[in-house]
């Protein structure tokens, strides 16, 4: 099975590819008074070569110059975070891509200080479980007392989250938007939910027939967010039409749904097994323990509380030939 990770990754870097999506993108995710600023019709791929200039080859970063209705240009830096983990040091990270993406201008279009240096806009879209927390702006990580003269000379950067699991799935339904259907899809509650945003997209393409060639990509998306669930049994065969895929994920998600549930239900009556026989050998080898030396102190019981099985097991044995409080719960060796 391929990384999810990678998968979801490369799927939303093509999906991306289409002006369309990232027009979809910043009308449904960005705020109305910038979007106001900007010609969404007429924007252009950028050919980076900054990624390679800092030693690796980045697959999710993307660059668009869209044109600023007052005149000029700005170019929208989109970055894809499908890692697991919120970067703590995104800003910092785009501060360096977005000089570099400035003297990748300056040397190819031959600007002078006089020209002035466009506005650029970083945007991240972040897939990850946990909610993304980290600083959107580089200040709140340079350490200066408020008031300090230093501060005008520190550097200022600034970038838009886009963090897909941060948006209720009711929200998403609401604003009628490609994005938000493969963000649901790619990101999903329920197999159901799945089934859901699947006909959505299916009545999508019914009503804008004239839309991205990204059907595939949905495809694949789907095979992703279907591995959320680690269903119990085989997934079939994605078929190739979307009407056909719903009619696939219909017959299927009924028994995913009772397959997760029941999978919940043991491991749920596992850990409650398992608590409880630890709850036993706790009160077991406590008493053991007063009985040899009394009432034991607060580190003993907290200890005691916080081991493993396997940890409070080998306690146990050590009673037998172990001198002392201190060397009966010394750490496992």
């Amino acid at each position: 099975m391929a990384d999810s990770t990678h998968t979801s990754d490369s799927i939303y870097h093509r999906l991306f590819a289409y002006p369309e999506m990232v027009a979809d993108l910043l009308r449904n995710f960005l705020d109305a008074d910038l979007l106001a600023e900007l010609d969404l019709s007429q924007m252009r791929r950028l050919n980076t070569k900054f990624t390679a200039k800092m030693g690796q080859r980045r697959r999710g970063d993307i660059v668009w110059e869209i044109p600023i209705r007052a005149g000029g240009s700005l170019f929208l830096l989109l970055l894809l975070e499908f890692r697991s983990e919120v970067d703590e040091w995104m800003v910092l990270r785009l501060g360096v891509y977005t000089g570099l993406l400035y003297q990748q201008l300056v040397d190819e279009r031959k600007l002078k200080p006089a020209d002035g240096l466009p506005p650029v806009l970083p945007v991240v879209i972040f897939n990850g479980e946990t909610r993304w927390d980290a600083a959107t702006s580089l200040r709140e990580l340079i350490c200066l007392p408020a008031g300090s003269p230093l501060w005008k000379y520190q550097p200022e950067m600034r970038y838009h989250v886009i963090d897909e699991g941060r948006f209720p799935e009711e929200d998403l339904k609401g604003l009628q938007s490609l994005t938000a259907i493969f963000f649901r899809i790619g990101h999903p509650g329920s197999p159901a939910s799945i089934l859901e945003a699947s006909r959505d997209l299916v009545e999508w393409f019914a009503k804008h027939p004239e839309g991205p060639p990204v059907k595939r990509l949905f495809r694949e998306l789907l095979a992703v967010g279907l591995e959320r669930f680690k269903v119990p049994h085989s997934v079939p065969s994605i078929p190739e039409e979307l009407e056909e895929v719903v009619n696939m994920l219909a017959t299927h998600v009924e028994k995913w749904s009772r397959d997760i549930e029941q999978k919940g239900w043991q491991a749920g009556i596992q850990a409650g097994e398992q608590a409880g026989e630890k709850k036993g050998k706790v009160e077991m080898l406590t008493r053991q323990l007063q009985r040899l030396f009394g009432d034991l102190p607060t580190w003993a019981s907290d200890k005691i509380a916080k081991a493993d099985l396997s940890t409070l097991e080998e306690w146990s044995l050590r009673i037998l030939d172990a001198p002392t409080l201190e060397s009966i719960l010394a750490d496992p060796s």
